[in-house]
């Protein structure tokens, strides 16, 4: 009898796991694969023969610089630590988060002076630095970007 009961608890307990997996996949607000419906924006900035890709958060300001794509623009070098553009319109800083710790590899928006930031080497952060994205791939070569840039959709 001891044994029946026991096997019943177990049972009980299997179809409530059972259950319960399926509930949480069947609503993508509780399930991990909520981000796989989301579309994924990366941008690629080209200079002098190299690349670096870009993956944008979900922010106003990433949706708008990546809405202003094609661009060919010039880059700066800006503190010995970033390289800088200036897309043609201002982005909207509307729910973009700040930048926390600017390291190698943070793409930013510097909402005062309206330029886009690639840094290469840790910066920190400051008033007014927006967060948009960082880098996936090439983040060596940010350093070395100068002249113009092309900036482009990256395809998935």
């Amino acid at each position: 009898m001891m044994k029946t009961g026991l096997s019943n608890i177990r049972m009980k307990k299997y179809i409530v796991t059972v259950f319960m997996i399926g509930f949480v996949n069947c609503f993508p607000v509780f399930s991990a694969h909520a981000t796989e419906n989301q579309t994924v924006m990366k941008i690629r900035v080209e200079s002098n023969g190299q690349s670096s890709v870009f993956e944008l958060n979900d922010s106003s300001a990433a949706k708008e610089l990546y809405a202003q794509l094609p661009l060919n623009i010039e880059v700066e070098d800006f503190g010995g630590k970033e390289k800088i553009f200036y897309p043609p319109q201002k982005l909207s800083t509307t729910g973009t988060p700040l930048v926390a710790q600017a390291k190698p590899g943070t793409l930013a928006y510097y909402a005062p002076w309206g330029d886009v930031v690639m840094f290469h080497k840790p910066f920190g952060s400051a008033a007014g630095l927006y967060e948009l994205g960082h880098a996936v791939s090439g983040e060596e070569h940010i350093r070395k970007m100068a002249g113009s840039l092309r900036v482009t959709r990256e395809k998935l």
